[in-house]
């Protein structure tokens, strides 16, 4: 790390507020709890929805990220893709049209490895629900920068230390100021924001306006 990323970490560390911080927790318990209460009936529809289809695999899904001081999580979602869809994604990057895609975005516009019950799913953003259960675990928060795969950021030469000096959140800057609308260095930038801003305003503003983007579908894809 050079001393210049050491200098930045170190201001973010310093300026953690303990008051902030515990307000920030009891409302990520409060979340995660009526979250996890929510999923009992979202669950039961969603398994029906895919039985319908044929779709009998599990509705869940679970992926390795990288949580606060690069701590490895495992997070939990809905399914919204065709059964064995990181094996397709294999498949797909070998077309170059996909792999200039996925480098600059790391998803894809029109993905087609997405299930019927999967696109209805993420324009409405309920893939996410799940999550709340690593809420209440402690490795996200509601609010902060999305949980990165493992050597995304550096493939991106991001600065992975102030990053990672956060917890990541279900929902976060970047999520409420265009999502997928931006390139990856967009994104990037939108999420230090938050790093270096962070506190309650600027949570509360991130946590009502995901209600909008959610409402509105912007840019959801």
């Amino acid at each position: 790390m050079n001393s210049g990323a050491v200098m930045e970490v170190e201001s973010v560390r310093e300026n953690e507020n303990v008051f902030y911080v515990i307000i920030k927790r009891l409302f990520d318990i409060v979340c995660g709890l009526i979250g996890v209460i929510l999923l009992i009936p979202l669950t039961i529809i969603i398994k029906i929805a895919y039985m319908a289809t044929g779709d009998f695999y599990s509705i869940f899904y679970t992926q390795e990220r990288v949580g606060k001081n690069g701590k490895m999580i495992h997070i939990y979602k809905y399914r919204s893709m065709c059964y064995k869809a990181d094996e397709k994604l294999k498949d797909l990057l070998k077309q170059k049209k996909y792999k200039d895609e996925w480098d600059k975005f790391q998803k894809f516009a029109d993905d087609p490895r997405i299930t019927k019950i999967g696109k209805i799913i993420r324009k409405c953003s309920i893939d996410e629900m799940p999550q709340f259960i690593n809420v209440l675990k402690g490795d996200l928060s509601v609010v902060g920068p999305r949980p990165l795969v493992p050597g995304e950021i550096e493939k991106h030469g991001g600065n992975k230390e102030l990053y990672e000096s956060v917890k990541p959140g279900i929902t976060g800057w970047w999520a409420v100021n265009g999502r997928s609308a931006k390139d990856y260095e967009e994104r990037l930038e939108l999420e230090y924001y938050y790093v270096n801003n962070r506190g309650l305003a600027l949570d509360a503003k991130t946590f009502f306006k995901t209600f909008k983007v959610i409402k509105t579908h912007e840019g959801a894809k």
